[in-house]
């Protein structure tokens, strides 16, 4: 019987944890709106719904860019090859798409938050303000993070002589790390962007 990985096991373990931070962010926000409905309904109409959208499907679209990074690293082809189709592509360079893709969402999360401070809305302008910030703004970090995960990734695949199930291994734990930034991305822009 295969045991499984420890390091797919421990990244599983940390993603739970990781989980219950989120979960305490959102409760800090539902929180925070229970008791403010008006300062929620006047706050939110300040956010850019159409650009946050936007910036919402960069962000998937790197997930789908990882995941075929992953395809390829299952397949032991850290490079491209000549050949037909997205079979062609190597991890390393389905992992450089998702690094420009996660980039440009973290870029436009920068952008975001200067229009916003424009508009009078900062993290202490007011709890509306301060819940916006918390949660977005942990999740860009933890999105950095992820970016540095890819870089890592990518240099390790540089470095070794030969891309082995040990490297493949690592790809799909900064997949899972990556994949997971994503959904709490879509739940947090489903609550803060649309749920009245």
């Amino acid at each position: 019987m295969k045991r499984p990985d420890p390091v797919s096991v421990g990244t599983i373990v940390w993603l739970g944890s990781e989980v219950m931070f989120f979960a305490g962010l959102f409760a800090i926000y539902f929180t925070l709106r229970s008791t403010s409905p008006g300062l929620w309904e006047s706050q939110s109409s300040l956010l850019n719904v159409p650009f946050a959208f936007v910036n919402t499907v960069i962000l998937v679209l790197s997930s789908v860019t990882a995941q075929m990074g992953v395809f390829a690293a299952e397949r032991l082809q850290p490079y491209t090859v000549k050949g037909q189709g997205w079979k062609s592509w190597g991890m390393v360079p389905w992992f450089w798409a998702s690094f420009v893709l996660g980039a440009l969402f973290v870029s436009g999360q920068v952008w975001e938050y200067a229009q916003l401070v424009t508009e009078g809305l900062s993290i202490t302008a007011n709890s509306y303000g301060s819940a916006f910030y918390l949660t977005t703004g942990f999740h860009a970090m933890h999105v950095t993070g992820g970016l540095i995960a890819m870089l890592m990734t990518i240099g390790r695949a540089y470095a070794v002589k030969k891309f082995t199930h040990k490297e493949a291994t690592t790809t799909i734990v900064v997949s899972y790390y990556w994949h997971f930034v994503d959904v709490v991305w879509i739940a947090l822009f489903a609550v803060i962007y649309f749920l009245k």
